[in-house]
């Protein structure tokens, strides 16, 4: 009895057990004030809430540029040459764009199978609603792509957290840093100590994540009638959750086969990240605590500091599966036939431009009612499933988080391999 209260007041103490409390205590705040307010008062109780997970994932962006740039510069420079880099870089990619098929797959095949856009009547849609997202989509295109890789200064691509554009300056800046040997040492050295401060900073930062979670969720919770969302969009919802559960069971099930018994040491070291998405709905503001967590599950702090920044643009594998769900649920609703090789051809339009978006708020609906207007989808039809977003959004970024935390862990992996192989081999001769 003593054992397990000890264990309950570790959890409880703990940022998870935290994060948990502070969930249900935002829904039953929320949904309290929902049923005894009048909806104007909700709206303004809701705005000044959520300010409170604003800050905290404002708190966050403040050092995700810093912390980006220097690992990954020290990372690369560890690494000593182009050829390694271009290794480690071809195995990321490799995987990356493999999980995303996969993730597109399986919201493709739900979809058509389970139907949810099918004989669905919803009354009252604000279709002014997704004015705010549809003016977004002209931003996606190939210029804009192109845009969001190549940064035109280091500056102003730190100043808006463009993830790749930081990456792609850090990747020449520290190919060109390991090109002149030991005489840039000082400065890779300086840089590595100021990574280590921000993460320090992560620490402090994190403290307030059950602060941001609470207001988060109880935000949402006053302005939304949850049980008429359940009610309206059971079928849309329970839909999604069934092919979010069937990506998990794969990413898992992969992780295992991989990392075989690690997996579960790896579940247990990320669940503090996973809380902070699900309540946030932000796989962004978990960046520097997934980059300590998996250096600390003993993935090189190289291979974490670039695999990391690239999976946060190449691989949202719970977007993924969200955007072709998505876009094929309003052309459902509007009775709009798009045969196999019409739905495959989305698919393949959405593995490119989903690459390119990266800082976009709510960047996933924008993908989807860009990908809705080249298929003749109505694209106002994104109005549709703004009402119940958030909670799904609750889902698919944490999936975001767990695809990532295992891409970094098993390439970190096959790079330990590939180390401990060639150190045996020169023992030999």
């Amino acid at each position: 009895m003593q054992i397990t209260e000890t264990k309950k007041k570790s959890f409880l103490s703990g940022l998870t057990g935290q994060i948990i409390v502070a969930m249900v205590l935002g829904a039953i705040l929320g949904i309290i004030l929902h049923n005894s307010i009048s909806p104007e008062a909700a709206q303004s109780f809701s705005n000044k809430i959520k300010m409170l997970a604003t800050i905290f994932i404002r708190l966050v962006q403040m050092i995700i540029s810093p912390l980006v740039f220097t690992t990954l510069v020290v990372g690369i420079a560890k690494l000593g040459d182009i050829k390694t880099v271009g290794r480690i870089g071809g195995k990321a990619l490799g995987w990356f764009f493999t999980a995303s098929f996969i993730s597109l797959l399986i919201g493709l095949f739900y979809v058509n199978i389970l139907e949810p856009g099918v004989g669905l009547k919803l009354d009252h849609v604000d279709m002014a609603a997704a004015s705010e997202v549809t003016a977004k989509t002209k931003t996606l295109s190939v210029e804009n792509f192109v845009e969001h890789i190549v940064p035109k200064s280091i500056f102003e691509a730190m100043a808006t957290n463009e993830i790749l554009q930081i990456v792609i300056f850090s990747i020449f800046f520290g190919l060109a840093a390991a090109s002149l040997g030991s005489t840039v040492k000082p400065v890779i050295n300086a840089l590595d100590k100021t990574s280590h401060i921000v993460l320090k900073m992560v620490n402090y930062v994190m403290n307030f994540a059950p602060i941001g979670v609470f207001g988060a969720i109880a935000g949402v919770f006053a302005i939304r009638d949850a049980e008429e969302l359940v009610i309206t969009y059971f079928k849309f919802f329970g839909s999604f959750l069934i092919g979010i559960a069937t990506l998990w069971v794969v990413l898992i099930a992969v992780g295992y086969i991989f990392l075989k018994g690690r997996m579960t040491e790896l579940l247990r070291r990320i669940t503090g990240p996973l809380a902070i998405a699900f309540g946030t709905t932000s796989s962004e503001a978990v960046f520097p605590k997934l980059t300590e967590e998996l250096e600390s599950f003993g993935v090189k702090d190289k291979i974490v500091s670039f695999m990391l920044p690239l999976g946060y643009s190449f691989n949202l594998d719970g977007s993924m599966m969200y955007m072709t769900f998505a876009s094929i649920f309003i052309a459902q609703f509007y009775k709009v036939h798009l045969d196999l090789g019409t739905q495959m051809a989305m698919l393949l339009v959405l593995m490119l431009t989903s690459k390119g978006i990266a800082g976009v708020p709510r960047a996933s609906l924008v993908v989807v009612a860009a990908t809705c207007g080249m298929f003749d989808i109505p694209i106002e039809g994104i109005a549709l499933i703004l009402p119940i977003d958030h909670f799904c959004d609750m889902f698919r970024s944490a999936t975001n988080v767990l695809g990532n935390a295992l891409a970094t862990s098993v390439v970190g992996q096959w790079e330990n391999n590939k180390e401990d192989g060639i150190e045996e081999a020169l023992s030999e001769n």
